[in-house]
């Protein structure tokens, strides 16, 4: 495996904006060494956000024509970011915006053209890194575990509070994941009805009392008690929590899913009895959601530099491109319950 740099693109559920982590890959003694080199958060307009929000109410045309216009917003961000840092990459991994999840169904599609990318950056290109796996009847979902295993497995487990939660760590030599609960997705989506983009440092929720019923409720809902490989997408929001969330007053509801969140986070952290765990994801400035957390739980929460919390997705998306341009297995069977591992993700030469 050669010394490689890489472009990882990463775009999450609760669309606060598009992540680009700029990264070095060098195999040192039979283990893959990453830095970080520069990264950036690109925000979205009122109107890509928009579209991001309503893109599967699209008709199929439209969807398509949107694909490719994303894929232009995505090409043009990696342009202006290479410009910026003066840094050649050798190829671009893009995770796309989801935009539906059902791998039950056997579909699970990210927004973003890959051919649009290369074509217009001139360099190669991977994405769709999802489908592989939901093909060979896996969730296609999380993908992040195998960087958590490879780049941070000096760490009993990951922690990752993004649009969802989800938590990798390793039992009996096998890497296992899964997505905890539905975090900033709800979140966020709460405190833009009070016209602000997220909860800053938990303080409405710190501020504002819970609703027992709706905590006890939520606490109840079916995911929760699933067993083997699962995952969550936009869809278990908008069918199971916004109908629950809407019928309470918006700063109870904030307040009553943080402590419902925490509950779900501490309850899976005990549950496998993790003495410790790197949190990473916007979720990780919410404060107050931390202190939740940790007042439940003994594992130990440790906070990396801000670069971590708000790029290891990305960085490991870049990873994935290039474990895939190596030919190297990205997508773990322990993971997502598919049929065998796999090497995910569509490749789309620059030239």
């Amino acid at each position: 495996m050669k010394d490689s740099l890489g472009l990882g693109l990463m775009s999450g559920t609760s669309l606060d904006g598009l992540d680009l982590a700029l990264c070095r890959f060098r195999m040192i003694r039979g283990k893959v060494n990453y830095q970080i080199l520069d990264a950036q958060t690109v925000s979205y307009s009122n109107q890509v956000e928009s579209f991001l929000k309503s893109a599967h109410q699209l008709s199929a045309r439209d969807f398509l024509e949107f694909n490719v216009t994303y894929g232009q917003f995505l090409a043009k961000s990696c342009n202006q970011f290479i410009k910026k840092t003066k840094v050649h990459p050798h190829f671009i991994a893009s995770h796309g915006h989801t935009i539906f999840h059902e791998p039950v169904k056997g579909f699970t599609t990210q927004i973003g053209c890959g051919a649009t990318i290369a074509a217009n950056t001139g360099l190669t290109t991977i994405c769709d890194f999802r489908s592989l796996d939901v093909a060979l009847k896996g969730q296609g979902a999380p993908l992040v575990p195998i960087g958590d295993e490879l780049l941070f497995g000096d760490f009993a487990a990951c922690l990752n509070i993004g649009g969802i939660a989800n938590i990798s760590f390793n039992k009996n030599g096998k890497r296992i994941a899964y997505d905890i609960a539905i975090a900033n997705i709800a979140l966020n989506y709460l405190c833009q009805k009070l016209s602000l983009p997220y909860d800053k440092n938990g303080l409405i929720a710190r501020e504002n009392g819970l609703d027992l019923y709706l905590l006890s409720t939520l606490n109840q809902l079916p995911y929760y008690t699933k067993k083997g490989a699962k995952s969550l997408g936009r869809e278990d929001f908008e069918k199971s929590i916004q109908p629950l969330v809407n019928k309470l007053e918006v700063k109870n509801a904030i307040s009553t899913f943080t402590h419902h969140l925490a509950e779900q986070i501490a309850l899976n952290l005990n549950k496998h009895k993790i003495p410790e765990v790197l949190c990473t994801g916007g979720g990780t400035h919410n404060q107050f959601l931390i202190e939740l957390i940790q007042a439940k739980t003994q594992c130990r929460l440790i906070v990396p530099d801000r670069l971590i919390i708000d790029f290891k997705e990305a960085l490991i998306f870049a990873f994935l491109g290039y474990l895939r341009l190596n030919g190297q297995t990205n997508t773990l069977k322990s993971v997502t319950g598919a049929r065998r591992n796999s090497v995910g993700g569509a490749v789309y030469s620059g030239r």
